[in-house]
């Protein structure tokens, strides 16, 4: 979110529009703002290498709220605006964030997790009014300060939380070499090349910006003096709309987007023209191969797909041609060393899945927690790993089949839940699915799925019954859903990512083992 020389070189062009309002903030007005923010950093004792978070919607203030930290050689929490009050206060905690900004929206949450934040000396609302000493408004807390630069510029970047799908979040940080903003850390130059970024994109940014993806590919569009439209929230026919009505040549997606997109009706979706994008990512979740089949048929041979955690282990990436050629693939691997293990941390055979470990291509450790950082690697300490289970093929290329938190093992056999979900996803009655195993007293576990139902399909024995059916014409006997229930809602993060945990502890109540 750095202007950078973008801010002398083309002052008035959009650095982002908003996408429900069309409000144009330019890269001369995006450069003063974030100024004026790096200056209340300062006045407030905030020096490099020191913490802060941001916990709001997107709006058109959060872009401002990230530069002024990458201009002051800060670390900057972006917070999931969906968080419960207590939730935000071990963030904030966690983190030792000493300055929280807010928006209107947000702020009752705020105030609640303040109460058990006292290490939080200022709360800046970017939209609200000023309260007390503690709680002010954007406006009054930089009114006055210079629009120029500080003094003592440095890069800081995010140290972004994992989502929490399978326990406490954890505080990825990064090294934070002491170097000017301008230039770029060494993971974003690759990122540039392999997302073919340019100068004069448009990028279309659909996701929350408080997650890893969208805030690297919207950062680097403002460092490629390109344009970002943000959507305050995704709508499937709303994004077509946007592609259209400002060219957009770059976007990044998660599969339920993809999937959402496709269920609307062919005359719909053949309204827009969509022939300006010239590459459309992908990442975050599983993508069911029939859905990723019909994207490419519907938007041609630009889609592109990677994997990577939040921590940088490592990065593979296929284009739509290899993903052809390998469907299921996540990629072949472009920065890191990959290497699949069994239990005993020994190579499995090509094809057959184990733990993905990666000899790490941008170095990390979990903020303050020695421990999970201990967890995360190898012995040695020459590997790291979040988990992920998968294979390679002949050609190295890497398929994923599920986390190692949510394999089943049903009679001694493991079950991989991705399989089904990829499957029923592809159900025209189904609008989400979750799928995970549930304590059964002969097997240890048995195979439950969870099914969000279109708009307008009835839930009930029925349906379950046909989605059992369904699942048992293309899987195994063991992987097909023993029973099926149903919910409104899957409780998916807008990010794309399951709650799954949620959906599953359910079944299982208050144990703390997962083994009957």
């Amino acid at each position: 979110m750095y202007p950078g020389k973008h801010a002398y070189l083309r002052p008035l062009q959009p650095a982002f529009i908003m996408a429900s309002t069309g409000e144009i903030v330019t890269y001369r007005e995006l450069d003063a703002r974030s100024n004026r923010l790096a200056h209340l950093f300062r006045k407030r004792g905030l020096q490099r290498l020191d913490h802060y978070s941001i916990f709001m919607e997107n709006n058109n203030r959060y872009l401002e709220a990230c530069g002024a930290g990458e201009r002051s050689g800060l670390y900057f929490t972006c917070i999931n605006s969906f968080l419960t009050p207590g939730e935000l206060a071990y963030l904030l905690t966690n983190s030792q964030s000493r300055i929280l900004i807010t928006s209107k929206a947000k702020l009752d949450i705020a105030r609640e997790a303040l109460k058990e934040c006292p290490n939080v000396a200022l709360c800046v609302v970017v939209d609200g009014a000023t309260e007390s000493e503690r709680i002010v408004s954007l406006q009054d807390a930089t009114s006055g300060l210079p629009s120029t630069p500080i003094a003592d510029e440095a890069l800081g970047t995010a140290m972004l939380y994992s989502s929490g799908t399978t326990g406490r979040p954890k505080g990825i940080l990064r090294p934070l070499p002491e170097q000017p903003p301008v230039q770029n850390l060494p993971l974003f130059d690759f990122l540039i090349g392999i997302w073919k970024y340019r100068e004069g994109m448009v990028y279309l940014s659909p996701a929350p910006l408080y997650h890893s993806a969208p805030q690297a590919a919207v950062n680097l569009t403002i460092r490629m003096g390109g344009t970002a439209i943000i959507m305050e929230s995704f709508d499937p026919e709303r994004y077509l709309e946007l592609v259209e009505r400002w060219g957009v040549t770059h976007t990044q997606l998660v599969p339920t987007m993809f999937s959402r997109m496709l269920k609307l009706p062919e005359a719909v979706r053949n309204r827009y023209d969509l022939s300006s994008l010239e590459i459309a990512i992908h990442a975050a979740a599983p993508c069911p191969a029939l859905v990723k089949d019909d994207m490419i048929k519907w938007w041609g041979p630009i889609i592109h797909e990677y994997y990577g955690a939040t921590e940088g282990l490592g990065f593979t990436a296929c284009d739509s041609q290899e993903w052809l050629a390998h469907r299921g693939t996540v990629g072949k691997v472009l920065l890191g060393d990959l290497h699949i293990l069994d239990e005993n941390m020994q190579p499995a055979p090509k094809g057959t899945p184990g733990t993905v470990w990666f000899k790490t291509g941008s170095p990390f450790e979990y903020f303050n927690d020695p421990a999970k950082t201990r967890e995360a690697r190898s012995a040695d300490g020459s590997m790291s790993t979040v988990g992920d289970v998968g294979y390679v093929d002949d050609d190295n290329f890497l398929y994923l089949t599920d986390r190692a938190t949510f394999m089943i093992i049903s009679g001694g056999v493991n079950i991989y839940p991705q399989e089904c979900e990829n499957l029923l996803i592809t159900h025209p009655k189904v609008a989400d699915a979750a799928v995970f195993g549930v304590p059964n007293v002969d097997l240890g576990e048995e195979v439950k799925a969870v099914v969000q139902p279109v708009d307008g399909i009835a839930p009930g024995p029925e349906l379950a019954e046909e989605l059992m059916a369904f699942c048992a014409t293309s899987l195994s006997r063991q992987k097909v859903p023993r029973s099926v229930d149903f919910e409104a809602e899957l409780p998916r993060l807008p990010t794309g990512k399951l709650y799954k945990r949620l959906l599953r502890d359910r079944y299982w109540g208050n144990k703390t083992s997962r083994i009957v």
